[in-house]
């Protein structure tokens, strides 16, 4: 949690609205009478939202309400997603096979959501071709790839050849 509640005496509020696990919303309350009302069932006051005039703070259990608190964020965490990027590499020689293979796995990766960078690698000469002639060559992968994309980086060079981004286009049907 990014937030340091207060608890039991850190609360600096006169009143509070109290909500209690068993009772429900016992409304606004003096600090002074909500600090007595917890102590005497042998539970912490923990303020939880601070922002609010009045505040509202619950009568609990500290370790029950931590506990509760770091399931919350673990259930919130398990249903991100995360967004990779991830790499298809190819030559100037790929054979159609596989390029299909390939633009197979892209099409996967795009599916699930993931960002998908096809490299265009080339060695030696290769690099002193012509610009049209390789654009062609990683463009063939393109074509072989299933799913709706849209570009997100267009061409681009680098010292080991040329590339391009791509990332699902939801738009499309």
């Amino acid at each position: 949690m990014s937030v340091k509640l207060r608890i039991n005496n850190q609360i600096r509020a006169p009143e509070l609205r109290i909500i209690d696990n068993e009772d429900g919303n016992l409304g606004v309350m003096s600090f002074a009478d909500a600090l007595a009302k917890a102590k005497e069932k042998g539970l912490d006051l923990i303020e939880i939202s601070p922002d609010i005039v009045p505040p509202v703070a619950k009568i609990m259990d500290y370790g029950k309400f931590q506990y509760e608190q770091s399931k919350k964020n673990k259930k919130i965490k398990a249903h991100a997603h995360v967004t990779e990027t991830k790499t298809v590499q190819v030559k100037i020689g790929t054979s159609e096979h596989d390029l299909g293979i390939k633009a197979k796995k892209a099409s996967e990766w795009l599916k699930d959501g993931h960002r998908v960078r096809a490299d265009l690698y080339l060695a030696g000469r290769a690099k002193y071709m012509e610009e049209k002639f390789l654009k062609s060559r990683l463009e063939r992968i393109l074509v072989l790839i299933s799913e709706n994309y849209k570009i997100a980086d267009p061409f681009k060079k680098g010292p080991k050849g040329y590339s391009i981004v791509l990332e699902r286009d939801t738009k499309k049907n």
